[in-house]
């Protein structure tokens, strides 16, 4: 491949990540999310503030963007490094949107969406975690870390074993906790400070105006 078709796999990334789901379906309903809450864009900030058939369509709609981008840059390109770029750089769109000033999520729907259409088998793996953390932990953000971490793991196990897995996935998986890792500061000091919200799944929540 040459530079200037990785460099479109990176804008193609970036752009899909920035459209922004939880924004535009919050406005839908007559609600800036934005304004709510944590204040991010992603499913869990749109299940408290509107409830959960939103969340879920959120999250869906999230995850929707990693995993086109991904399709796409393969599609056009037929190389897996041009679609490893595409979705990791769909994560750091949902994250730091171009359309919401650089305010968004932080990544773990998209980042799941991403892996299901790059390798199949780690999502296989991986996404079942990320689930079962999110329903047992009830921590958003302890669950969005496992499927950054967790996919790293499962990635590089697969490339070692040669099960299918090219070094270039691995490029996805670096770079995907990078985005992650950097966009949940502050949820990682409220972790470690026991002041980190759980997630409440028996009622609906609607968070408070800051």
């Amino acid at each position: 491949m040459l530079w200037y078709q990785y460099l479109f796999a990176i804008l193609l990334g970036y752009l899909l990540g920035s459209i922004p789901s939880g924004y535009l379906i919050g406005r839908a309903k007559g609600v800036d999310i934005r304004l709510y809450g944590s204040g991010r864009t992603g499913g869990t900030n749109v299940y408290r503030s509107l409830g959960l058939p939103y969340g879920i369509l959120t999250g869906l709609s999230d995850g929707a963007k990693g995993l086109v981008a991904v399709l796409l840059a393969r599609w056009l390109f037929g190389h897996e490094a041009a679609a490893a770029l595409a979705g990791a750089f769909a994560v750091f769109g949902h994250n730091w949107p171009l359309f919401l000033r650089f305010k968004g999520g932080a990544g773990g729907g998209t980042a799941a969406g991403s892996l299901i259409a790059l390798n199949p088998l780690a999502a296989a793996i991986t996404v079942p975690i990320f689930l079962l953390v999110l329903v047992l932990g009830r921590f958003a953000s302890v669950a969005t870390i496992s499927i950054a971490i967790g996919s790293t793991v499962v990635l590089v196990a697969l490339h070692l074993l040669d099960l299918g897995t090219p070094a270039s996935h691995l490029i996805f998986s670096g770079l995907t906790v990078l985005w992650i890792l950097w966009a949940l500061r502050p949820n990682i000091v409220r972790l470690w400070h026991g002041t980190e919200r759980r997630i409440d799944f028996t009622k609906r929540q609607r968070a408070s105006q800051e």
